[in-house]
């Protein structure tokens, strides 16, 4: 069976995006480092690693060859964590096809250069080869299990967004497009920050009060973030922004979530990172906004943020980082948007 799709990456989230797009009718290449997994999953028709519970679809071809995924494919999606983008975009960039899509699909900003996944990937690419970004409130357990799922994909070539947009299309899966790469991918990223903190907070049991404005002013500061980046603010009100800060603030299936509340109940650092045992792209997505910010590469204020470096690399209690969130100077809200045509 040949394929011209192919997903870079065998984890939770790429699995539940070849499984998506396999319930379309498509076959597509699964690329998954290890031999013995692809093996497994051959035999058996399952992800033993991440979904146990779940048989792949035939149409789902799992292969740890890397430049036989990604050399006849007229679309590749890239599903590994932040810290792996550079290294697989230089594997596979001279095997790419040279009028491929490459779609960008995992949320966090490269610690060294502050770099988002498409930025990693663009400078590998030809004039010819488009990129886009696939994000929003997919939590991959409920993809599998096809629960109705919107997600957005951005791209600056509208035709590409629109390709990719029908591929994905079916009854439980529906994709908006928008051409606003950078903030679409900042959403997907600076959620993670306050995630942790949302999980911290349930972990210290404070209630919906808190809850509540941690997401809203947490909204506010990614925003604050896009807008100096060059994003769009409309783009943090739609499903890359406050729809899948919503779902990764309240639900038990996300890493960030739940790493932070382990922190909250009292586990140390490490204890709460062994236990979550998967990639938590907010953690490094903290050290990289915040250290940024130190060294007068983000201007823009990020109490949040800041907070949480301290809790997690610097040892403030989290009562105290609170505590200190609660007591500053008093502000107005909104006060980024000077008026309506900023949201423009």
């Amino acid at each position: 069976m040949d394929s011209d799709i192919t997903v870079i990456g065998g984890g939770s989230w790429g699995t539940a995006i070849a499984v998506n797009l396999a319930r379309n009718d498509l076959t597509v290449k699964l690329f998954l480092r290890r031999e013995k997994q692809v093996k497994e999953i051959k035999e058996t028709k399952i992800n033993q690693d991440y979904f146990p519970q779940h048989k792949l679809p035939p149409e789902v071809i799992p292969t740890a060859d890397l430049k036989k995924a990604v050399s006849n494919a007229r679309i590749v999606f890239i599903a590994v964590p932040t810290e792996a983008t550079r290294s697989i975009i230089n594997e596979i960039a001279g095997h790419i096809g040279e009028n491929t899509k490459v779609v960008s699909t995992a949320k966090g900003i490269e610690e060294e250069t502050l770099q988002t996944n498409s930025e990693i990937i663009a400078n590998h690419l030809n004039n010819n080869q488009k990129l886009a970004v696939l994000s929003g409130p997919t939590h991959a357990e409920e993809v599998m299990e096809g629960k109705p799922t919107a997600a957005v994909i951005a791209s600056e070539d509208k035709d590409s967004a629109r390709k990719i947009q029908r591929i994905m299309n079916n009854k439980s899966f529906r994709v908006y497009t928008n051409p606003d790469v950078i903030g679409v991918e900042l959403g997907g990223a600076v959620k993670n920050i306050i995630a942790v903190a949302a999980g911290i907070a349930y972990g210290l049991n404070y209630g919906d009060n808190a809850i509540a404005a941690l997401i809203t002013r947490g909204l506010a500061e990614m925003s604050r973030y896009g807008k100096e980046r060059g994003a769009k603010l409309y783009t943090f009100s739609g499903l890359a922004g406050l729809g899948d800060l919503i779902v990764t603030c309240n639900s038990s299936h996300s890493r960030n979530r739940t790493f932070g509340y382990k922190i909250g109940e009292g586990k140390t650092f490490s204890q709460a990172e062994q236990e979550v045992g998967q990639v938590v792209e907010g953690i490094k997505t903290t050290k990289a906004l915040y250290t940024a910010f130190k060294k007068g590469k983000v201007r823009t204020e990020l109490p949040i943020t800041a907070e949480i470096y301290q809790v997690l690399f610097a040892g403030k209690s989290p009562d105290k980082a609170v505590e200190d969130l609660m007591t500053r100077d008093p502000k107005r809200e909104m006060e980024e948007v000077v008026n309506m045509k900023d949201w423009l």
